[in-house]
């Protein structure tokens, strides 16, 4: 909750006046003088300090960050280094042309597959176990692809097949890492653990390729794919020493389909994250051009042999760690929205700048702006999302934010190719300069949230359901029906809170959401929604809520007379209690 004041829930006595919604079935008394039955929620709110933004380099206080972080920096190296160790390994073949861009393919292609899978297991397991088997599967696949080049057994399509193999393993890791970081560090170090991962990004990929090149220059090719294997073994060692709280691995595994769903879901109906996804992309598709065209940028308009394309990319890099690095200040004094706007349209005039000049020495400082505004918007964009998803999403909501930055620069990249082949270089950076226009004003509509002092974290608010039917023995669907009554001065103000309702249950998991009338009684109203499962409506009672879903029941409860009804309903095939054989009844329940 923004401001200087939190509020806090803590568990109580039965007190009259109880809210809660999806209690144990029965009535849930809001008259004076009634008691409802269980526990309830006692809301207390209580002075907190206003955030102050953390240094940029406060995150490194805490040493579990510190040291995983610099293990991710190194195995990131390895990473970039085999890649560009695979394009080199066929560069003097006549097939080249074709090779060399595939690795390019191969070693991306993962993300865009498994990004997702990957944050489903980031949600459901331990995520240091998940971290550890990744990098041991990492680095038995870049040993063996070092020992297969050195015995000279490495045709192109079982160097693509192991690319591929690496790649999978760098899938894994990334959406398991960025949802690791708000765990590592405090709340109000968010934004500056994420700007540090952005300059682990940008140094990686600095270092990577010069590393590698003089690596081959120097020995040749398989020695850059042990340098990947080494790598690997850094941050395996530091995930091996580093012992996870016992607090952060207490999470109820869920299955891998359910929690796949669930996880899809919860985008597809929290309009907030939508219009973040499609701001993103709408500034990523034409400031992608600024990577795909580089090359020609430095040969074509500028004129520059190898070693002038190398000094462009470096100006991007110098730009990106600057961002990177200096943004926790420039957020001091602006919004996130500002900070996008402000990068949308710096990196615009920028790279129109560079559309029109033939000089170096002009371009590197336009293209140093370019990097820091690239930066600055990734930067802003991801840390809104770790600071906006509740934990027991986030892996899965950022599996497809990497989706989204990665497809849509996938599809950016041929199609500003296309654009630059069928008109001309400069054409295509103007073109993608009046698309960031466009993205800015887009902007004007679609807002990031500002979710520094918002509380994300579960709330537990639901009654235990009191059944007398074992909900377990009937798998799903559950339809859990609420029965509100209604006066007619009434009648407006719910219907519209009741929309906010809607967008909560299905969020949490719900599949199926409906609101009806009764046609015998004009006051009263049926809410009807569908959970997967009783396992999946258990989830919603245990942690997938949180104080804004409350103040989204609260919102409709205040137009309600007298207190809601909730029935749970089950499949037929139920069985009650009493039907259990003695001692059975607790048995083969998963809780």
């Amino acid at each position: 909750m923004a401001g200087p004041y939190r509020t806090e829930f803590r568990g109580a006595q039965p007190l009259s006046g109880s809210t809660n919604p999806v209690a144990g079935g029965g009535d849930l008394c809001r008259e004076p003088g009634r008691r409802a039955a269980g526990p309830i929620v006692v809301v207390v709110t209580v002075a907190e300090p206003a955030v102050v933004p953390a240094s940029p380099f406060a995150p490194f206080r805490h040493r579990a960050f510190f040291w995983l972080w610099l293990g991710v920096v190194v195995a990131s190296i390895g990473a970039w280094a085999q890649t560009v160790g695979a394009q080199w390994l066929f560069i003097n073949d006549p097939n080249a042309a074709t090779i060399v861009p595939l690795v390019q393919t191969a070693s991306t292609l993962p993300m865009m597959l498994l990004a997702l899978p990957a944050g489903v297991l980031a949600d459901a397991f331990d995520r240091r176990l998940l971290l550890v088997v990744v990098q041991g599967y990492s680095i038995a696949v870049s040993a063996l692809l070092a020992v297969l080049t050195v015995a000279g057994m490495m045709p192109p399509a079982l160097l693509l097949t192991f690319t591929f193999a690496v790649g999978a393993g760098l899938a894994m890791l990334s959406p398991t890492w960025q949802s690791l970081i708000t765990e590592l560090v405090p709340r109000e170090e968010f934004a500056a653990a994420t700007r540090l991962d952005m300059v682990s990004v940008n140094v990686s990929r600095a270092a990577g390729p010069a590393i590698a090149g003089w690596i081959i220059a120097t020995w040749g090719v398989a020695p850059v794919f042990a340098l990947t294997a080494a790598a690997g073994a850094v941050l395996l060692v530091i995930l091996l020493t580093w012992r996870r709280s016992t607090a952060a691995r207490a999470v109820q595994r869920e299955r891998f389909v359910p929690a796949l769903r669930s996880g899809s879901r919860y985008v597809r109906h929290e309009p907030v994250i939508r219009a973040v996804l499609l701001r993103f992309a709408s500034f990523v598709f034409p400031a992608g051009a600024v990577w795909a065209l580089l090359p020609l940028i430095a040969s074509r308009q500028l004129g520059l042999a190898a070693s002038g394309y190398g000094l462009l990319f470096s100006a991007l890099g110098i730009g990106a760690v600057t961002a990177a690095l200096g943004l926790g200040r420039v957020k001091r004094q602006l919004s996130s929205n500002q900070v996008l706007a402000v990068a949308g349209s710096g990196f615009a005039v920028a790279f129109a700048g560079v559309a029109v000049t033939s000089s170096i020495w002009v371009a590197l400082p336009l293209l140093v702006v370019c990097g820091f505004c690239w930066t600055a918007t990734v930067a802003t964009v991801i840390s809104e999302l770790q600071l906006f998803l509740p934990g027991w999403v986030r892996a899965r909501a950022i599996a497809i934010y990497l989706m989204v930055f990665l497809g849509t620069q996938a599809v950016a990249a041929p199609v500003w190719g296309l654009v630059t082949q069928y008109t001309s270089l400069r054409t295509a950076l103007l073109a993608a300069a009046v698309l960031l226009v466009v993205s800015v004003l887009l902007g004007l509509v679609l807002r990031v949230p500002e979710s520094e002092g918002e509380d994300r974290s579960p709330l537990a608010y639901w009654d235990t359901p009191r059944l007398q039917v074992d909900p377990f023995t009937a798998g799903g669907p559950v339809v859990v029906s609420v029965e509100y009554e209604v006066s007619d001065l009434d009648r407006d103000a719910f219907l519209d809170a009741m929309r906010g309702m809607r967008r909560s249950r299905l969020r949490s998991g719900a599949s199926r959401w409906e609101l009806y009338r009764v046609g015998e009684d004009r006051h009263r109203y049926v809410e009807q929604f569908e959970v997967p499962s009783w396992e999946e409506h258990e989830r919603q009672h245990e942690g997938r809520l949180t104080a804004e879903d409350k103040a989204i029941e609260d919102a409709a409860f205040a137009h309600v007379t007298g207190s809601p009804r909730t029935q749970h309903l089950l499949p037929a095939a139920a069985r009650g209690f009493a039907d259990d054989l003695p001692g059975d009844r607790h048995r083969d329940r998963p809780r």
